[in-house]
């Protein structure tokens, strides 16, 4: 296992300051982003161009001096390995061509799953050689169940009713997509590990719209299967965990799933994540529109967080991902806090 203050925390170390990282780290805020995102014209074309996508996952690191680099890519890239059609459409997110009955499933083989993601792995492999060996390398996946909300809806939704529908009409048939996406991710992350990845994170975004029945066999029990299957290759590589929105069913995601670390979105309260801490590292919370706002309302916020979590094994970062109207320096003044942080001081947010 590479030595890192982010992957030290991760298996149940602390160090002496509090790494920190960003979901979207890479993003649409940084003119410099939006510079190679207009060089690339497609979205897909960008990460599907490895010297674009380590230049993307670069630019973040250079900027501020995170402690970790995600991988830039989008976890819709399985399914589009997986043969399904998909896009992005200008102001309106992803448009994929959905599963609208299971004869579809026929469609998908993973021949050249592998070949398809290959310029994911190339630019894994760059950024492993561009980026300074303090830092860590996160490759990151969908869970299945996200994943198969926008495989079978075809766009976003706030709740995805129809897929639970789906997934209740067609119990049978929806196992099978489940599992062939815990088989798909568990070789797509492997392959990410083999490509340099000294840490992965698991993305269950749409987690919170499932009952606690349905979160236990489509999101706990998948991707307990999937750490199972990487940690058979690779034992010591860290795995976190992001099941989004889903409250005290956390505990559970937790307790069964094998994870090394959760990462907790802003509405965990901060003495739940304590808790967590005598099992798992715990990476958050910040709340993403805290950081759009930016000022004394985000610095104090996140001095309560690192008051609160520092002492025991802990990854600063954020709810969800960064939205894209934040101001750079915001940012910059967030990571600037974090990093000079010291433990056990009095609170001084100032």
């Amino acid at each position: 296992m590479k030595q890192t203050s982010l992957t030290k925390n991760l298996v149940g170390q602390t160090t002496d300051n509090v790494p920190i990282w960003l979901m979207r780290q890479a993003g649409r805020y940084l003119p410099e982003y939006r510079d190679v995102r207009a060089q690339a014209g497609d979205f897909l074309n960008l990460c599907y161009t490895s010297d674009l996508a380590c230049e993307v996952t670069m630019q973040p690191i250079r900027r501020f001096d995170f402690d970790a680099a995600i991988i830039f890519s989008d976890i819709l890239v399985v399914p589009h390995a997986l043969g399904q059609r998909v896009g992005f459409v200008q102001g309106e997110g992803p448009k994929l061509d959905p599963i609208q009955s299971i004869a579809r499933l026929n469609d998908f083989n993973q021949d050249d799953f592998l070949s398809h993601l290959s310029p994911v792995f190339e630019a894994l492999d760059k950024t492993r050689t561009a980026l300074p060996n303090d830092k860590s390398l996160i490759g990151f996946s969908g869970a299945p169940w996200t994943l198969a909300c926008y495989m079978i809806n075809g766009q976003g939704s706030r709740d995805y009713a129809n897929v639970r529908h789906f997934a209740m009409s067609n119990k049978e048939e929806f196992k099978k997509i489940i599992q062939l996406l815990i088989d798909s991710i568990s070789i797509y992350l492997v392959e990410k590990i083999k490509a340099g990845a000294d840490t992965l994170q698991i993305f269950d975004s749409w987690a919170g719209v499932l009952s606690t029945d349905e979160f236990y066999d489509y999101c706990v029990l998948p991707t307990k299967q999937i750490i199972q299957n990487i940690k058979k290759i690779y034992p010591n590589v860290p795995i976190i965990g992001f099941p989004r929105g889903v409250g005290f069913n956390y505990q559970t995601y937790i307790s069964e799933t094998g994870i090394n670390g959760v990462s907790c979105d802003q509405s965990v309260p901060l003495e739940m994540m304590k808790n967590f801490q005598s099992h798992v590292c715990v990476q958050g919370n910040l709340d993403n529109m805290l950081l759009r706002q930016g000022g004394q309302a985000m610095i104090d916020q996140a001095e309560k967080i690192c008051q609160a979590l520092s002492e025991k094994p802990f990854i600063f970062n954020l709810g969800h991902g960064v939205i894209k109207e934040t101001n750079p320096d915001d940012v910059a003044k967030l990571v600037s806090h974090v990093k000079n942080f010291k433990k056990g001081r009095v609170n001084n947010a100032a």
